[in-house]
């Protein structure tokens, strides 16, 4: 095996990804703590929440934060909004006493995806520099660095089916080699998200023990090299096509990569400690074939988060390797020791609102039930009762009760959001069963879906009529 050298090896690690699209977060505080107590020094940020920031002061957490892709305009054509920026969101926290540790700005998240249709692809270069000019001018571009993740659909085998053909994909190469240029010139990594849950995903046809790290009895053979896995033959795609752009040193950190554990038929806990604790083990200690370990990555992602979009698929709402609540969903060895007993910390002190569920009341009129679940589905998660999912066994009636719980829960378990034209009513019992977890949802003041209906506003159909509304607040 022949090894190509990166620089920074010294930092590399696992570290996670922080996503806040929940509609009921934990508090800040609670896990920055989970992450301590889980050994977890290196967090990448999608944005730069004052809330979030103020909650790493005084750690020694590495933090990447971000600025959005709709404010890539901005800092592209005004580098007195980049200054603005970095004076507000980095400044502020670096400097100051008991400050936060910030080692990467990303400006951006995917800009050449080609779902944007382009929409960023001339933005993302000079919004990179100005960003980064912005940290020289604030005596910071020695210890900050400015990057932008991109996803692996910059790549491009060229002619070839091989790692070794790795070029930059030809519509936007001459913009991202602009980007690389940039990055060499102040020693950025290069930033890159992978995700071989998605090869097997979109692909029925892809050999699925090539998305893990089991060894194959087919590998891709490349010249002198030999690939059992999609992961190195991903990243070593990238190496051969910046060795052909002329920075084969380049430092690559994995931006993004995981493994969902519901919502597909190939999401699930099994998959995802397979993948999960296999890669980590493998970025660690192996490498790929043309770089050696070890090599820097952050899990996606942390905890689940329920208002994320499902347009990818239904799995987006489930890559968490804790739950929404910051229970473990299974056990994980971070450092990649091979500790059989390691296993991951629950976030501590966590309240949860009563338990009770909203399930279905089968006596209620069934010919309104389907219109009553569209409902609430349209308005809350029912991801975990698709096709393939965990609680896709479940009758249909089962099924009915999640959404209605699903809906219920949402709404900080509200007696106006359990009634859906009479099909629902509130249990203390359980509706739980095997994988089909129904759940409680967590009191925190951080609720986007809590709200109140006022007197002469329109009543959601899932909710209680007013009339019977009054029945249930007036004494008995």
């Amino acid at each position: 095996m022949v090894w190509c050298s990166s620089r920074h090896s010294e930092a590399a690690g696992i570290g996670v990804n922080w996503g806040t699209m929940a509609s009921h977060r934990l508090p800040n505080k609670t896990v920055v703590q989970m992450l301590r107590a889980n050994g977890i020094s290196k967090v990448k940020l999608f944005d730069a929440d004052p809330g979030v920031m103020e909650s790493f002061r005084g750690t020694d957490m590495e933090l990447m934060i971000a600025i959005p892709n709709e404010m890539l305009e901005l800092v592209a054509t005004l580098p007195a909004a980049a200054r603005n920026w970095v004076r507000r969101n980095v400044t502020r926290y670096r400097t100051a006493k008991n400050g936060v540790k910030i080692k990467y700005v990303a400006v951006g998240n995917e800009p050449f995806l080609k779902a944007y249709n382009g929409s960023y692809d001339n933005l993302a270069y000079p919004a990179l520099k100005n960003v980064q000019d912005a940290l020289v001018s604030a005596g910071l571009g020695e210890s900050i660095k400015a990057t932008i993740p991109l996803n692996g659909d910059v790549l491009s085998n060229g002619d070839s089916t091989l790692p070794s053909g790795g070029i930059f994909r030809p519509d936007i190469a001459p913009q991202v080699l602009k980007v690389v240029e940039a990055l060499a010139e102040h020693n950025a990594p290069f930033v890159i998200n992978v995700y071989p849950f998605l090869s097997l995903q979109q692909d029925p046809h892809f050999p699925r023990d090539f998305a893990f790290f089991d060894g194959t009895d087919f590998p891709l053979v490349d010249g002198n090299l030999s690939y059992t896995n999609v992961f190195d033959a991903s990243y070593d795609l990238l190496v051969a096509a910046l060795t052909k752009a002329g920075y084969s040193n380049m430092t690559i950190i994995i931006g993004e990569i995981g493994w969902p554990t519901d919502g597909d038929i190939n999401a699930n806990v099994a998959n995802a400690v397979r993948f999960n604790q296999a890669f980590i083990r493998h970025v660690l200690q192996s490498g790929t074939p043309l770089r050696r370990p070890p090599l820097e990555a952050y899990l996606f992602s942390l905890l689940d988060e329920d208002q994320k979009t499902i347009s990818p698929g239904n799995f987006e709402r489930h890559w968490g390797i804790f739950g929404y609540d910051g229970k473990a969903k299974y056990r994980l060895d971070l450092q990649g020791s091979g500790n059989a007993t390691a296993n991951l910390v629950n976030a501590s002190s966590v309240k949860y609102l009563p338990r009770q569920w909203c399930v279905l009341d089968p006596s209620g009129d069934i010919a309104r039930l389907g219109n009553n679940m569209d409902y609430a589905c349209s308005h809350s998660d029912c991801t975990s009762i698709v096709p393939g999912s965990s609680c896709d066994g479940m009758g249909s009636d089962a099924k009915a009760s999640y959404a209605f719980n699903s809906y219920y829960q949402l709404y900080d378990q509200l007696n106006t959001s359990c009634y859906f034209d009479g099909l629902a009513t509130i249990t203390k019992t359980s509706p739980s069963s095997g994988t089909c977890q129904f759940k409680i949802q967590i009191a925190t003041t951080n609720s986007s879906a809590s709200r109140s209906y006022e007197p002469n506003c329109e009543l959601p159909p899932g909710a209680i009529p007013p009339a019977a509304a009054s029945r249930l607040a007036a004494p008995p």
